[in-house]
């Protein structure tokens, strides 16, 4: 992998990120009169820089949400998420969700992908439950990198009415991670879904985030053809066609539903 293009990436004025997003959830709340900002909290990287820069700017409008599957998600993960809230004192509810998925598998037909799936649906009920009950927008974690991949289940982390740190690729959110200074053991934490035992991004992608975020850089900012990107980049063209692919077959994800014209 070329480490320039990474550079290139990283390239960045943070203190002025954190400002944007600050005003800009600011905004939001006022224009569509909220009375605050709900999120769900699993202790990862996108999630924790998410909290941190709510308690910088709207603290008493935030309230996250830690909703481990007891059966799933590393203890450490939800430990991790306890003391980011403490830390940052700022509001927060902890709901173990493995009775709710359990539940759900009394009445459903069994497929472990969709189940699995069902765990982040099941997350983002309780997000717009909350926010419901408190006039209050929910707030995606997605970054830039797995957004543009479709690295998230659509209608469970995908389904957010703000999406703060989206246009930021993952390795620029751990830049801002520590220029915000989050603790290390964050910072170089394995972003890992759990939507099953022991799923984490990097293992199911078969390519670290530094290389996805080289692709997609050239691919979509460069304007670069995959051939161009994996002699730049110095990644596999096998590597580089995957996450093409994956950018192209998730753009549903990223629209609302198609209406049919008539």
């Amino acid at each position: 992998m070329n480490p320039e293009i990474i550079s290139e990436i990283l390239k960045k004025d943070y203190n002025s990120i954190q400002n944007k997003v600050g005003n800009f959830l600011k905004e939001e709340i006022e224009i569509r009169r909220a009375r605050g900002v709900v999120f769900g909290l699993s202790g990862g990287i996108d999630s924790a820089v998410i909290a941190s820069l709510c308690s910088k700017f709207i603290k008493e409008k935030t309230l996250a949400i830690i909703m481990p599957n007891s059966k799933i998600t590393p203890k450490s993960d939800t430990e991790d998420a306890i003391k980011i809230v403490d830390s940052l004192s700022i509001e927060y509810k902890l709901i173990d969700i493995s009775f709710i998925h359990k539940e759900y598998s009394k009445y459903l037909e069994p497929n472990p992908l969709a189940f699995g799936n069902l765990g982040a649906r099941i997350r983002a009920n309780i997000l717009y439950y909350y926010a419901n009950a408190r006039n209050y927008l929910v707030l995606g974690s997605s970054d830039k990198s797995e957004f543009l991949i479709g690295y998230f289940t659509k209608f469970g982390d995908g389904a957010a009415d703000l999406l703060p740190i989206a246009s930021l690729y993952k390795s620029q959110v751990r830049e801002l991670a520590k220029n915000l200074g989050m603790p290390q053991n964050i910072i170089s934490k394995p972003s890992g879904p759990y939507l099953w035992e022991g799923h984490t991004a990097e293992n199911e992608l078969e390519i670290s985030y530094e290389e996805v975020d080289s692709i997609l850089y050239c691919i979509t900012e460069k304007n670069q053809n995959t051939d161009e990107t994996s002699k730049i980049t110095q990644i596999p063209i096998y590597d580089v066609e995957k996450i093409f692919r994956m950018y192209k077959r998730s753009e549903h994800k990223r629209t609302t539903a198609k209406i049919c014209e008539t």
